[in-house]
């Protein structure tokens, strides 16, 4: 007779596939199909960036209520996008990449003139709409975006002014950072100062040189070399006019060049606590909780390398089950650069790509909820073989 077991299904989403909710949903499925007599909980994961709205959304159910907010996204066009409430209305969540992401924006429109004139702003809409709900805590996760301009338009929205040698506003983006001359704080939203701001961010890059904002980032939102020196020379501007600002020497801070140097704004302009993603979404979502008694913890992520163990969801997840000795598998999409260090780190019990045949990422991308699927019901015969083998 087969023993039952109990099964945390904690993946983060696959980037440009499947959100961490149908990621979860997938393995379940499969899972159950090969051992329909064993327990399975879903604990959809994030590390703060895109898709974490949605893992703490699936996780909280009725406890977190959804609000929409007309904003603008990277390029300034009218969006909708949401944020939550949580604790009764006196926590907002909110995602930067739900209003300021890259995920937004078509290959084509990746461009040097999108990474120079991006804008934070529909960030910073979503931010003034949970002041107006009256909350006094936020939880912001960076992650995800399309911008390189400092968080200058999310400051811009709730009251900033950014203004050149003439006494004229800017124009939005980090490219017209290059002539900024003083920052106008005297509009700003009061409220900021009296809410407690929790930032949920893997990234401790600073805001400017070979590892800032434009440089580390600047490349994968469409910025070319040119466009990344110039970003950088206007960024370093922003950090010495912040500093000029508030007193705070924030450019040079861990983190600040978190979402092309949102994470400055933040540490210039607010109280905000820096914290890795992974950790404050575990926190939200219960996933300690949810590993109570669990046999076997399975994780996943697109593709599974070297940044995974720079605090990405997947390493979240296996460090809270080796806590309590719970065995972690973890499903990708793909093995890249420095997965060799991943494997050999022994977080995971095992590292399985799903591909099941040869096929382009195109392919598989279109078929991950197949391949996820499947892959999950071979682990699940696996584990049952296993099973039966180590019985007296």
């Amino acid at each position: 007779m087969a023993v039952p077991l109990r099964i945390v299904v904690a993946p983060d989403s696959f980037g440009g596939a499947l959100d961490s909710v149908a990621v979860a949903r997938a393995i379940s499925a499969g899972w159950l199909r090969a051992r329909p007599e064993d327990t399975v909980v879903q604990a959809p994961m994030a590390d703060g960036g895109e898709g974490t709205l949605a893992a703490v959304a699936a996780a909280l159910g009725d406890r977190a209520v959804r609000r929409t907010v007309a904003a603008h996204d990277a390029l300034g066009r009218p969006i909708s996008a949401d944020y939550l409430l949580l604790d009764g209305g006196r926590v907002a969540f909110v995602e930067m990449a739900a209003a300021s992401g890259l995920a937004q924006l078509t290959v084509g429109e990746r461009t040097p003139v999108s990474a120079r004139v991006a804008s934070t702003r529909g960030t910073g809409e979503l931010l003034r709409s949970a002041l107006d709900a009256g909350v006094s805590r936020v939880i912001l996760g960076l992650g995800g975006s399309a911008t390189n301009d400092g968080g200058s338009g999310m400051l811009a929205a709730l009251g900033a002014r950014f203004l050149d040698l003439a006494g004229g506003e800017l124009k939005p983006g980090g490219g017209a950072l290059a002539e900024l001359i003083v920052i106008d704080p005297s509009g700003l939203d009061p409220r900021l100062a009296r809410v407690e701001f929790v930032v949920a961010s893997d990234v401790t890059n600073p805001l400017t040189g070979p590892a800032g904002a434009a440089a580390t980032y600047g490349p994968q939102k469409g910025a070319d070399p040119a466009a990344v020196a110039d970003l950088d020379a206007a960024l370093g501007i922003y950090g010495t006019a912040i500093e000029a600002t508030t007193g705070r020497a924030v450019a040079d801070l861990p983190g600040a060049g978190a979402a092309g140097g949102t994470g400055a704004a933040l540490l210039g302009f607010t109280n905000a606590t820096l914290r890795p993603g992974v950790e404050v979404v575990a926190e939200m979502t219960g996933l300690d909780a949810a590993l109570g008694e669990a046999d076997l913890v399975i994780t996943g992520e697109g593709r599974a390398d070297e940044q995974t163990l720079a605090g990405k969801a997947a390493m979240g997840v296996a460090l809270l089950a080796g806590k309590r000795g719970i065995p972690a598998v973890l499903l990708c999409g793909s093995l890249g650069p420095g997965s060799e260090a991943l494997e050999q780190s022994g977080l995971f019990e095992l590292i399985q790509p799903v591909a099941d045949r040869p096929m382009t990422l195109a392919e598989a991308m279109a078929d991950t909820d197949r391949l996820l699927t499947n892959a999950a019901e071979r682990l699940a015969r696996s584990v049952g073989i296993g099973l039966t083998l180590a019985r007296p």
